[in-house]
């Protein structure tokens, strides 16, 4: 079994404003676009403006957000950084491939290549903070940042780190947007992001962002709350399969549906979909409060660790954004349960409680 963790510090870059530790989403942002980027905080704040000149957009909002969540748990060097990333720095892919086809293969510059790999965040934030310890990239699509989550709950079970930078950074780009709605991932027409939950079309809502949270074994006066433990499984027959899948995590941690307080799922927009939330909040969550968290991100497939975020400031500050909720919880939110999945293919769960 593994242990619980404390979320002891945590960073976020989105489309809404979420670099403050003070506030949780006061003034939240409602989009009218085909898809949803982040608001840029001033990076000068967090990274060396020499460093910055030469950052692309993903990295900036990845290292800045880790900065963030060490500063916040006043840690300078963890024991190990575990970074979730589906498709990478895609900006930089696509600048090498597009110099390849302009210089037809010859005179390359190697510099967006080296930038482009998916492993460059969790490398940039060693750099600047002089960190050789363990340092590992997960690129599992919809499942990176949980499986970065769980080799993060699992070093610190076994003793071999007790702080662990651990979050999840996705981009958006018009070339990957426009062949993603080509083939109805994401949605082809501007969309009100409040109103994802009555969308009648297919695709969803695209966005992205970057959220890192220290993890540790211990709690601390800047704790938020406890991670209790995260599961996926892959390709569920139907909902029978997936309530008894989600039933049966919540037994390994001696608990049932009705100790959770609040639900928070992925609904995104996408009419093909999101169905399946409504199905399980029917069968197992009828006594849990119900919310959402894609309307104010947009889905990208780290957007989990903006739910993460969500979730523990709820925890923290117990209190929820009335735009987030579909069924208020009829409790007083001591523990809260993430369930996300993209196209009935990848489904996580995330089980959280305040400590």
């Amino acid at each position: 079994m593994i242990n619980s963790v404390y979320i002891n510090g945590l960073g976020a870059i989105s489309p809404q404003e979420t670099f403050s530790a003070d506030s949780f989403l006061k003034n939240i942002i409602d989009y009218n676009q085909k898809y949803l980027e982040i608001i840029p905080p001033v990076y000068k704040e967090y990274i060396d403006p020499k460093a910055l000149r030469r950052m692309s957009k993903i990295v900036r909002m990845g290292v800045a957000s880790g900065f963030m969540a060490l500063k916040q748990a006043n840690i300078e060097i963890p024991d190990a950084i575990n970074t979730g990333t589906g498709l990478g720095c895609q900006a930089d892919t696509e600048k090498f491939l597009q110099t390849m086809i302009d210089n037809d293969e010859t005179l390359l510059n190697p510099s967006s290549f080296i930038q482009s790999t998916h492993n460059t965040i969790g490398g940039q934030i060693a750099l600047a903070i002089g960190c050789n310890n363990y340092n590992m990239a997960y690129v599992h699509r919809t499942f990176s940042f949980e499986t970065a989550l769980l080799d993060s709950m699992m070093m610190i079970t076994e003793g071999t780190a007790k702080n662990v930078l651990v979050g999840g950074v996705d981009e958006i780009t018009e070339e990957s947007y426009y062949i993603r709605a080509k083939i109805g991932h994401l949605k082809n027409e501007a969309e009100q992001s409040s109103n994802i939950l009555n969308s009648k079309t297919i695709g969803a809502l695209c966005g992205e962002g970057a959220a890192f949270a220290v993890v540790s074994d211990s709690k601390t006066e800047t704790s938020y709350c406890k991670i209790d433990g995260v599961s996926m499984f892959y390709k569920p027959v139907d909902t029978l399969e997936i309530a008894a899948k989600i039933t049966s995590f919540l037994q390994e941690h001696n608990l049932t549906p009705q100790d959770i307080d609040f639900v928070i799922s992925g609904f995104n927009g996408d009419i093909e979909y999101d169905g399946i939330y409504r199905m399980i909040n029917e069968k197992i969550f009828e006594h849990s409060g119900l919310g959402m968290y894609k309307n104010l991100c947009g889905e990208y497939d780290t957007s989990s660790a903006f739910a993460t975020w969500m979730a523990a400031n709820i925890l923290k500050f117990k209190e929820i954004p009335s735009e987030i909720i579909i069924k208020k919880p009829l409790n007083k939110v001591k523990r809260v349960l993430i369930y996300n999945q993209f196209h009935n293919v990848n489904h996580s769960i995330i089980l959280m409680s305040e400590c």
